[in-house]
């Protein structure tokens, strides 16, 4: 017998519309056209010319022939263009990829050519690096300056030459704000592209559908707390899982956005106070920038802040000085394969009346899946079973819905190893508490996460093993208050040879990004398997003991 309820019931354009993060702009320009939308120094951006700004985007980069499967990628800092290119680039139903602003030259190259880019908008503050790489790359796309009106006076960086053919704000008067933008085809198409840090070899390149970005901007506003009109303030960099999706997210309560292009404490405490911020996300690094800000920095607040954290637990002693200061710590945890964070410690508020050992031990677990998220367990990766919930069994923490990414672009062997057994691999070590909380206990690919950015230890001894002096060296992650976590190097010499600490840190500047330099070098015998495999767990015990 026929099912009733498919009988003479079809998708039609009425009932069936694929999910994108778009409307929720549209919604909020056309609902709340003269609030604030956007703060940037002096800027004070509604949303109806949020709007009207992102739809000039769309129609210039239409104009230059931008469509479906292109990509067009950008080099900018938390500002106004970053916004609206997370908008105005997939309004065209072309892939938005945002470069990390910390990579080097070679790196920035690389993501260039993989991702094919047509159009590349850069940020005056990058153009060095940024000139270089187009030197290195062989993709030519279209380079256009964005000169920023508001850049300090006392800016760390001075601002770099123009390299492109045009200026941002020339651009986008070039285009029409009456553009008749169109839905995705399908809510599967790419929205995004984001790059890991790769391990071994190049970066992966991690691809978001609309569907994903839009579950992820309802779900940032639950697990968040976002009432409308909350006031997010921009510590995270919006290049990192394009910035965990909360570009697209305040748009859902109509929020505003409090641009911040370096994380400085007495900017962060002036924009807290001056615009009333109830959010903000970052790394542990951003907290120490808060707790331990002299105190002429410092403002009063009356409002308590939200700080969503997502990398190693901060220590009690940091969650009490947030705690004084003002802000409630949410610690969060995931991957840029799902969106950024995708897993929450869902504090019970019993938990507050434990001893402080019981209660640092919960505040330590990552927590349970986001509600957007169909599904996360720790499974032996060999045989796909789930370890038993004894808070001891080590398995693979695994992945599974809406919000994990499409694949990696270009690459089907790495997809197909991620998603094997029907669930994404994180390559993340844990073990599943009995009231199904996960805690990580280590990881499987040896990646630092130094203030929210991944470090490939192989990627560091590469570059160590560059120097005429090394014989054998070994990177591991040394717990750190500011930074969460620092690459330290073990290195042993070859015989005769000589080598100082900064003279090996020197080395390393010449090779890599400044933020994976090992920040101690510790010259040592390198323990070793009988096979001649390093040991990491030795030198991490190490690490720990220092």
């Amino acid at each position: 017998m026929a099912n009733p309820y498919e009988q003479d019931l079809d998708r039609n354009a009425a009932n069936h519309q694929p999910l994108t993060p778009l409307t929720y702009l549209e919604r909020a320009a056309k609902t709340y056209p003269d609030h604030i939308a956007i703060i940037h120094g002096s800027q004070r951006i509604t949303y109806r010319d949020f709007w009207r700004r992102s739809l000039r985007l769309a129609s210039a980069l239409s104009k230059r022939g931008i469509g479906k499967g292109d990509t067009v990628t950008v080099m900018l800092s938390n500002t106004p263009p970053m916004l609206e290119a997370h908008f105005g680039v997939p309004m065209t139903k072309a892939v938005l990829h945002s470069l990390n602003t910390r990579l080097d030259a070679a790196v920035i190259a690389f993501q260039l050519d993989h991702a094919d880019t047509k159009v590349l908008i850069v940020d005056r503050e990058f153009s060095g690096v940024v000139k270089e790489a187009l030197a290195q790359a062989k993709a030519k796309p279209s380079v256009i300056d964005y000169d920023d009106p508001d850049y300090a006076a006392d800016a760390p960086y001075p601002k770099g030459d123009r390299i492109g053919t045009l200026d941002y704000e020339d651009f986008l008067a070039g285009g029409d704000e009456a553009f008749a933008w169109s839905m995705p085809d399908d809510e599967w198409d790419a929205i995004s592209l984001n790059y890991t840090s790769g391990t071994t070899g190049n970066p992966k390149g991690v691809v978001y559908h609309h569907r994903g970005a839009a579950l992820m901007a309802y779900t940032n506003t639950i697990h968040a707390g976002m009432a409308k009109h909350a006031v997010y303030l921009w510590s995270l960099p919006m290049f990192h899982c394009n910035g965990w999706c909360f570009p697209w997210t305040l748009a859902v309560q109509a929020g505003t956005h409090v641009c911040l292009r370096w994380v400085r404490a007495k900017p962060m405490y002036d924009a807290i106070a001056d615009h009333g911020v109830t959010h903000l996300c970052g790394a542990p690094v951003i907290m120490s920038v808060l707790i331990n800000a002299r105190d002429e920095d410092k403002r009063e607040f009356p409002q308590t802040v939200t700080f969503n954290t997502a990398a190693a637990p901060p220590p009690e002693s940091v969650l009490s000085g947030m705690a004084d200061a003002g802000f409630a710590v949410t610690h969060l945890y995931g991957l840029t394969e799902t969106y950024g964070p995708a897993v929450v410690n869902e504090w019970h508020n019993e938990w507050d009346a434990l001893d402080k050992g019981p209660r640092t031990a919960r505040k330590a677990r990552q927590g349970v899946r986001y509600a957007a998220l169909e599904g996360l367990t720790v499974m032996n990766p060999e045989t796909m079973a789930e370890t038993p919930a004894d808070g001891k069994t080590i398995g693979e923490v695994m992945f599974r819905g809406n919000i994990v990414m499409k694949g990696y672009l270009k690459n089907r062997k790495a997809t197909d190893e991620a998603f094997a057994g029907g669930w994404f691999h994180s390559g993340d070590l844990g073990v599943m508490h009995p009231d199904g909380y996960i805690q990580l206990k280590d990881r499987s690919k040896d990646i630092i996460i130094s203030g929210g950015e991944n470090i490939s230890s192989i990627e560091v001894e590469e570059a160590l093993y560059k120097h005429p002096s090394v014989a054998s060296c070994g990177v591991v992650a040394r717990a750190d208050e500011k930074w969460g976590e620092v690459p330290v190097a073990y290195v042993e010499l070859k015989p005769g040879k000589t080598a100082t600490e900064a003279e090996i840190i020197e080395h390393c500047r010449g090779l890599l990004a400044r933020f994976k330099v090992p920040k101690s070098v510790v010259f040592a015998e390198i323990p070793k398997t009988s096979t001649g495999k390093i040991q990491k767990f030795r030198l991490r015990e190490m690490a720990k003991a220092v």
